[in-house]
């Protein structure tokens, strides 16, 4: 009787409050959380277990622990966010009991929140998106007279991800800041990104794989063009289509980064999706198509869409470099032959650190000399907001 009434009062004063710094993130940032527990009764929990029902992956904050009668218990957790995707943070249960292990009780906190975990933003350190739209690697592009017989027409602030050497220095050294030169043949013309998510011409596993990385490409792209004062938009089609037209704003790069967060493989084709695109892109537009389909049969619709006075470049992904037996060569040289601008992109690209970005949350450190060290990023202070 004594276990049993000691175990209802437990249930009946037992609580917990859970707490987030963040509502949204990216992949790598830290995931901070608050919990409080109270136990209102006169009685301890000599035991006591805390159950984490969230849904992100890799992400577990529970706990065992023990509280006292009348007594309050802080403590702060850490996760790192892994996956891109739209979860859910909680609910939480406690179980706990009498001392004797003869009677128990589970409370069931149903608070909870939704977490959005962006995917990661490259400051694509070897991939330039330069005239009408022509994506290049420093290899593969091939550059008309046009391109390379340039004139600087303006000086502006370095942004994370312009080539070094675009880097003005005589301005850079007088002002005491990088300052980099902005061609006069840079178009306004919008930017369409085309990501091909085709279940079936994919290669790689999880993070590793021509899907995870097509996404990451696009999302750093929209990213530097948008900071580019570019009108970017987004198509792709995964479990749905996904129709962003161009537009040049922090909302617009929001929702492109939402859309790629939650997005995952389909059944649609890159043909059909160029087919569709052709009465909706208008005159002077840059398409920048982002595959890894070793089938040319999208190549045609393509050619279409340059008959229209449309400017495309092609971003490669070659299954190959992805354990798959099938190479994309063959698209290659059909993109050669008809003169379509195009790049491979390497997956070592994304092995880089800077694949890995994600400062939310998260203290950085550089020493400076023996036994001194300073901050150089800082967490943002927020508010907590309780789950619920």
């Amino acid at each position: 009787m004594l276990a049993f009434l000691w175990t209802v009062s437990l249930g009946r004063r037992l609580s917990i409050k859970r707490e987030i710094r963040y509502g949204w993130a990216q992949v790598g940032d830290v995931l901070q959380e608050r919990y409080t527990l109270y136990n209102d009764s006169r009685l301890p929990a000599p035991w006591l277990e805390v159950r984490d029902h969230s849904s992100i992956p890799d992400y577990q904050t529970g706990r065992i622990t023990g509280i006292n009668g009348g007594d309050i218990l802080s403590w702060r957790t850490e996760g790192i966010c892994t996956r891109r995707g739209f979860y859910t943070l909680g609910p939480t249960s406690l179980h706990s009991g009498d001392p004797f292990g003869l009677c128990s009780v589970e409370i069931l906190q149903p608070g909870s929140t939704s977490v959005l975990v962006l995917p990661p933003v490259l400051p694509l350190p070897a991939i330039e998106v330069a005239a009408r739209g022509i994506a290049s690697d420093g290899r593969h592009l091939r550059r008309s007279a046009l391109e390379t017989a340039v004139s600087v027409e303006t000086i502006r602030e370095y942004v994370p991800g312009d080539p070094f050497r675009m880097i003005h220095w005589p301005t850079s050294a007088r002002r005491d800041a990088l300052f980099v030169r902005q061609f006069d043949h840079m178009p306004s013309a919008d930017w369409w990104i085309f990501l091909d998510l085709e279940d079936r011409v994919q290669a790689g596993k999880g993070s590793k794989s021509t899907q995870e990385h097509g996404i990451i490409l696009a999302a750093s792209l929209a990213n530097w063009g948008i900071r580019q004062d570019k009108k970017v938009g987004l198509v792709t089609h995964g479990e749905q289509l996904t129709w962003l037209p161009p537009l040049s704003s922090p909302g617009q790069l929001m929702d492109i980064m939402h859309a790629l967060a939650v997005v995952h493989e389909g059944e649609r084709s890159l043909k059909d999706l160029l087919a569709e695109a052709k009465h909706s892109i208008r005159l002077g537009a840059s398409l920048i198509v982002i595959t890894p389909c070793v089938e040319p049969g999208w190549i045609a619709p393509l050619l279409q869409l340059v008959d229209n006075g449309i400017t495309p470049s092609v971003l490669l992904l070659d299954p190959v470099s992805y354990g798959s037996p099938v190479s994309i060569k063959e698209v290659e040289r059909f993109l050669t032959d008809r003169g379509i601008s195009h790049a491979l992109i390497p997956p070592e690209l994304f092995d880089k650190p800077e694949a890995q970005p994600g400062k939310q949350g998260r203290w950085e450190w550089q020493v400076i000399r023996p036994g001194k060290v300073f901050a150089v990023h800082r967490p943002a202070k927020t508010d907590w907001k309780p789950l619920g």
